[in-house]
């Protein structure tokens, strides 16, 4: 089936989100909504729960749709790397690439009044709940078009209209917030659900724990997603933890282990969850309690992996080999694999893939473009957003004369 050819993207296009921008390329996603049936690529492994089946039922629609998502975050990752190498994004920066599947996975089991919270990988959420690349780009930039008015920079991405809270520093923080988030959900009577999203590297964590117990012990519709790439910095998790089994670590809460490099397998996952979540409780990596007692928490466990190193000081080379790297491309790439799909069903063409990515270069690089146009915050910006409401106080930089201004 071909992809037909519409009008070329204009700069406008820059401020529109990720689904607009898709659907407005010159090879729109098919509107096709015809039933697909497959299988997912390893069974999910359950703990006190029936894990859900590895048939899962897809369109034409959705598997073009995730293509695209996923090559336009991998594009923006890679620009992001080239951008920080020229000094043009200063700071810490972690990119997300190899991890695509599990962002629009998670978003297609999701509506934007669902709350997603994270660390500070966090560019590709961002995209998916409905952020812009000019947005994405001028906020890496610490420009005042960004996410954040530029005040945030890579780690701190945000979109309450999208249902999206950060964007977090500190390691395992989000998680105690993402379950606040969750008991606002449960106090509101909303019907709705929170994903806390955290690392391997924050599961051990002793916030994370307290914050799985309370989340339990009220029955809020959360679910904890551990987005597993083995490597927490630069310590492979065998040297870190002595259960690595994230998706039991939750003992009383039900957990589900699932393959994170297979978008389809992350819906499937993400779906059965929230259905839990709102029926049951907690979930941790998912897994619903077989007793008679339940809680609404779950546990997912995604078992990913970055290709770039923990952040843009590691090379990612020095404790894993390049053989490793290149071997989980070549075998459990999440693009490839929805590519294959693609063709497998005659969707579109190897060719019509091709052109889409040359046109997500494209878009990228006008964005990056419109970024560098945006202008830096006004020094007085480093004034503002530190209380709910400001108190009058006149506020001094470390000269006292310099940089100064009055609280409104």
């Amino acid at each position: 089936m071909a992809l037909s050819h519409v009008a070329t993207t204009s700069r406008s296009q820059l401020l529109k989100p990720l689904t607009i921008i898709s659907s407005s390329l010159r090879h729109p996603i098919s509107t096709d909504t015809t039933p697909i049936t497959v299988e997912t690529s390893v069974p999910f492994t359950g703990h006190k729960c029936e894990p859900p089946s590895r048939t899962v039922e897809t369109n034409p629609q959705e598997l073009l749709t995730f293509f695209k998502d996923m090559a336009l975050m991998r594009r923006m990752e890679i620009a992001a790397d080239s951008l920080y190498k020229a000094k043009l994004i200063r700071g810490f920066c972690h990119l997300y690439d190899g991890q695509e599947a599990v962002a629009v996975g998670m978003e297609a089991a999701l509506t934007k009044k669902d709350c997603i919270i994270t660390a500070y990988r966090d560019h590709c959420i961002f995209l998916g709940r409905g952020g812009t690349l000019l947005e994405s780009f001028a906020e890496l930039m610490g420009r005042k078009d960004g996410c954040s008015r530029g005040k945030g920079g890579s780690m701190h991405f945000y979109k309450k209209e999208g249902g999206f809270y950060g964007g977090h520093g500190i390691v395992g923080a989000q998680v105690p917030l993402g379950c606040g988030l969750a008991f606002a959900q449960k106090y509101s009577k909303d019907e709705n659900v929170t994903f806390a999203l955290y690392g391997d590297g924050a599961a051990n964590q002793g916030q994370l724990f307290e914050a799985l117990n309370m989340a339990a012990l009220w029955d809020l519709p959360a679910i904890l997603v551990c987005e597993n790439n083995h490597y927490g910095m630069g310590t492979a998790e065998w040297r870190a933890a002595k259960s690595p089994a994230y998706y039991k670590r939750g003992d009383y809460v039900p957990g589900l282990k699932v393959d994170g490099m297979d978008a389809l397998a992350v819906k499937q996952a993400c779906k059965f969850a929230k259905e839990h979540a709102l029926k049951n409780g907690p979930i941790v990596n998912f897994s619903p309690v077989d007793t008679l007692e339940t809680t609404l928490v779950e546990l997912l466990e995604m078992d990913t992996y970055r290709y770039h190193g923990h952040s843009m000081s590691d090379p990612g080379s020095t404790y894993r080999t390049r053989d490793e790297i290149s071997g989980v491309r070549q075998e459990r790439d999440p693009i490839e694999r929805i590519r294959k799909l693609i063709l497998a069903h005659d969707l579109a063409t190897e060719k019509e893939l091709k052109d889409i990515e040359k046109e997500f270069r494209k878009d990228v690089d006008e964005a990056i473009a419109a970024a560098k146009e945006s202008p830096m915050p006004d020094p007085s910006e480093l004034f503002t957003n530190i209380y709910v409401k400001d108190c009058g106080l006149e506020v001094y930089g470390v000269d006292r004369k310099e940089v100064k201004t009055m609280l409104p």
